[in-house]
């Protein structure tokens, strides 16, 4: 039996707890800032609860901590205009992955990003793009993944 489930909304908060986590790993030494959670939290519990949706959320749940999570993997799918490779346009962005501190090492991350692209092949996506930290790197190319040259640009709105 897989240690890995699909999210539902009642893991939100463990949810955002760990993108937190996340989002403080990339960003180092700079304060957590937290107080989008409240605002993210309804939407997120929604979208959880879509299990035909255009997204989804596996996580592992943590083996000492009953009611928290140990790892999660997020990811969208989204329609792009077909091309060489890829003719139906369908693209998967991995966009928070992400293993409590305490748990690290122990392969969560690695089964959850499988269950993800699963999810995505399951659904014909033709191409899965993420960002990587030097850190994850070793795990996304073990996986398959390669650094591109496509330059990535963002305008916040």
């Amino acid at each position: 039996m897989s240690l890995v489930r699909r999210a539902l909304p009642d893991d939100a908060g463990e949810v955002l707890r760990l993108r937190q986590v996340m989002i403080d790993s990339v960003h180092p030494g700079s304060s957590s800032v937290t107080g989008w959670h409240a605002e993210s939290l309804p939407v997120l519990r929604a979208r959880l609860a879509e299990p035909d949706g255009d997204f989804a959320a596996f996580v592992v749940d943590h083996p000492d901590r009953p009611g928290a999570l140990a790892a999660l993997v997020a990811g969208t799918l989204e329609y792009r205009i077909g091309k060489a490779g890829n003719p139906h346009g369908r693209v998967g962005f991995v966009f928070s992955v992400a293993t409590d501190p305490d748990a690290r090492r122990r392969g969560y991350a690695r089964a959850c990003m499988a269950e993800l692209l699963e999810w995505f092949r399951e659904r014909e996506v033709g191409q899965v793009d993420l960002t990587a930290s030097a850190d994850a790197e070793p795990l996304y190319e073990s996986l398959g993944f390669a650094r591109t040259g496509d330059p990535l640009m963002r305008l916040m709105l």
